[in-house]
């Protein structure tokens, strides 16, 4: 095996560890935050060191590769694509982070009714199955796995589109669940942000196995 071939799989393992870890952090701020588990949610928290720590190590590994190896064709477009997705999962862990600091503070579970009226079991479900589906897709290099994301995220921004109104609704309806109601919008929010960030990884994804350019363009699931 080269020199570079060696790096370029020490990115790719590098890269799915911290991938898997944002999963774990994402579905134990979930769990948090439904359960009212502190516990859980200050894991979620010392965690998070350790994935802004594999989003360093694997900049500076993207660097050192493009400087020292000159990649060309298929590797150039790897170290490029894992530069991008790198920052985009550091993001969602970030979230999941924010979470995770909600569920700290609460003084306990969220309500059920306040759950169901959010939709924030759906969303958290959307989201967690592209963050898996885009993982498998980088893992086994099959873009296969991308072709669920886009449609998925639509249903993702469906309960976000209507986020104010519910919000607002419920809050005239129950104004001492005023403090509760505002974090389940900023989790929302940030759900439908992580969907955002998952489609930035599938254009990047499709760079890298296309050497297509897709960014900024509305994406169908029959352009994959």
């Amino acid at each position: 095996m080269t020199v570079i071939e060696n790096n370029i799989k020490q990115l790719k393992n590098d890269l799915l560890q911290m991938w898997s870890l944002v999963i774990y952090q994402m579905e134990k701020a979930r769990f948090a935050l439904i359960n009212g588990d502190h516990n859980v949610a200050r894991e979620v928290l010392v965690n998070e060191k350790r994935v802004d720590a594999f989003e360093l190590k694997i900049d500076l590994d993207s660097e050192n590769v493009l400087l020292l190896n000159n990649p060309v064709a298929i590797d150039l477009r790897f170290v490029l694509s894992v530069l991008k997705i790198n920052y985009n999962i550091e993001r969602i862990g970030d979230y999941a982070n924010a979470i995770a600091k909600v569920a700290e503070h609460a003084s306990g579970p969220m309500p059920e009714s306040i759950l169901q009226s959010t939709h924030l079991p759906e969303m958290f479900f959307i989201a967690q199955t592209m963050l898996q589906e885009s993982y498998n897709a980088f893992e086994k290099s099959d873009r296969n796995h991308l072709n669920i994301l886009f449609s998925m995220d639509e249903k993702l921004d469906k309960p976000n589109n209507n986020a104010n109104n519910t919000i607002c609704n419920l809050i005239r309806e129950n104004p001492e669940n005023t403090l509760i109601l505002l974090d389940a919008l900023s989790i929302m929010r940030k759900l439908e942000r992580t969907g955002d960030h998952i489609l930035n990884v599938a254009e990047e994804l499709i760079f890298y196995f296309d050497a297509n350019v897709v960014k900024h363009s509305k994406l169908q699931n029959d352009n994959l």
